[in-house]
C-alpha cells in the first residue's frame, strides 16, 4: 500500500469513527431529552395548582361584584381573600412562586393546567345557569 491511500485509508477510518461518535451523542442526546423531567417537590401538582387557580379566579369574580374603583381598595379587600385560599390549600407563599416559575418554564404543562382552569369554570357557569335558569 502507498504512503498516500494508507493516509486516505487512516482518514477514512478517522472520520467513521468521528461520525459514530456524533451519532451515538445524538442518539444519547435524544434518548435524555425523551425522559420525562421530574417536577420538583416544592412545586404544586399540576391538579393541585389547577384547584387553587380556579379558587382565586372565584375570589377575583366576587371582588369585581363589589364595585371597587381604587387598585389599592381592591387589593387590600383581595388580599385576605388570597390568604385565606393559601391557607386552605396549604400552600405558602414561596412554594407558589416557585410552582409558577416552573409551570412558565414549562409551557406546555401551563397550557393544560389552564384548559383545566377554563374547563371547571365552565362547568361551574353552566351549573349556575341550570339552577337560576325557570323551569
Amino acid at each position: 500500500m502507498t504512503n498516500f491511500a494508507a493516509y486516505m485509508n487512516h482518514l477514512y477510518t478517522l472520520n467513521t469513527f468521528k461520525s459514530r461518535i456524533g451519532l451515538s451523542f445524538l442518539i444519547m442526546l435524544a434518548l435524555s431529552s425523551c425522559q420525562r423531567e421530574t417536577r420538583p417537590k416544592d412545586v404544586l401538582a399540576p391538579e393541585e395548582l389547577s384547584k387553587l387557580m380556579v379558587d382565586l379566579y372565584l375570589a377575583e369574580a366576587r371582588m369585581s361584584g363589589q364595585n371597587i374603583i381604587v387598585k389599592d381598595s381592591a387589593l387590600k379587600i383581595f388580599t385576605p381573600f388570597e390568604e385565606k385560599l393559601k391557607l386552605k390549600h396549604g400552600i405558602g407563599d414561596s412554594v407558589l412562586r416557585k410552582s409558577y416559575q416552573y409551570y412558565i418554564g414549562h409551557p406546555e404543562q401551563l397550557e393544560k393546567i389552564y384548559d383545566s382552569v377554563i374547563d371547571t369554570l365552565n362547568l361551574r357557569e353552566q351549573k349556575e345557569r341550570t339552577k337560576t335558569s325557570p323551569k
